[in-house]
């Protein structure tokens, strides 16, 4: 039996070494993840990272769980048009969701409540529901537009947090850095964790 269940969107933005810690955290603290990736996002992966994961539903749900030592059905990946999952719809879908990392196109849609794809939709039912959201942009600089959608979030409940890692851990590679953030993102999610060192530990 899982603890609990996270929904964890992935869009185009750079930084995609920073959901796959996340999600790894996730599976290791026996969270069940539903999975939204966008098309934008397998390509950023691809790039950043070399890794080629599955197109097919079918078998990216199997490639996920050996890639993370995951148990069965510990994460749900969907398809961007899966309309009748369980994070469509607000009699169902769980009352946590992570964007990590989220593209500034993403966040503007969210903001107008547009829910074009099942990233968007999953976003508005949390924001219904009054349930946590969690957004992560990687985007520099901001314009007067990235900011006032960021408001209009913030003004919302949502929880803004930009993928900008600190240094006063003294980081030595790149994963310190994302290990960073990720602590950040667990920490706000109320898990338990022994992710990054924490301020004068």
């Amino acid at each position: 039996m899982f603890s609990e269940k996270i929904t964890l969107g992935v869009t185009g933005a750079s930084g995609s070494g920073y959901f796959l810690h996340l999600l790894q955290a996730l599976v290791d603290s026996n969270r069940q993840v539903y999975l939204l990736l966008s098309d934008a996002a397998k390509i950023v992966l691809k790039t950043e990272v070399g890794e080629d994961w599955p197109d097919d539903i079918k078998h990216l749900n199997p490639f996920l769980e050996n890639r993370f030592n995951a148990q069965k059905d510990q994460i749900i990946a969907l398809s961007s048009k899966d309309w009748f999952s369980a994070v469509a719809s607000g009699s169902s879908a769980p009352k946590k969701m992570v964007i990590c990392p989220c593209s500034c196109g993403t966040f503007a849609s969210i903001a107008q409540g547009l829910s074009n794809n099942l990233i968007e939709r999953a976003a508005d039912v949390i924001l219904k529901e009054q349930g946590q959201l969690i957004i992560t942009p990687r985007e520099t600089p901001f314009s007067t537009l990235h900011l006032r959608n960021m408001l209009t979030l913030s003004e919302l409940g949502v929880t803004i947090m930009p993928l900008a890692p600190g240094f006063y851990h003294q980081p030595q590679s790149i994963e310190d850095l994302q290990a960073f953030m990720v602590a950040r993102l667990l920490d706000h999610l109320k898990i338990e964790h022994q992710v990054s060192k924490r301020w004068c530990e």
